[in-house]
């Protein structure tokens, strides 16, 4: 085996472990819980909670995009991360 063949296994042995983390439910996630999606610090952590506390919980992941700093391009790449409960 390749070098790189064996880096790619080893990428994607490894890589797939870190992804199969708990998903997170956007309506009812805290600021550190809402971070460990791929792209999301503190301030846009806190622009989801924010928006979910003057608008209601989240209907579909896609009201994501309606968060002022959250792109189409976040949501799609987390979009098996993310589950949207009623907020209840």
């Amino acid at each position: 085996m390749s070098l790189r063949k064996l880096f790619f296994a080893l990428v994607m042995l490894f890589g797939m472990g870190a992804v199969q983390a708990a998903p997170v439910d956007i309506n009812s996630a805290d600021p550190a819980t809402l971070e460990t999606l791929v792209g999301i610090g503190p301030k846009l952590a806190q622009a989801i909670i924010d928006y979910r506390t003057a608008n209601g919980p989240f209907n579909s992941v896609d009201e994501l995009a309606q968060v002022p700093g959250i792109g189409l391009k976040f949501i799609e790449r987390n979009r098996e991360s993310i589950v949207v409960n009623s907020g209840q």
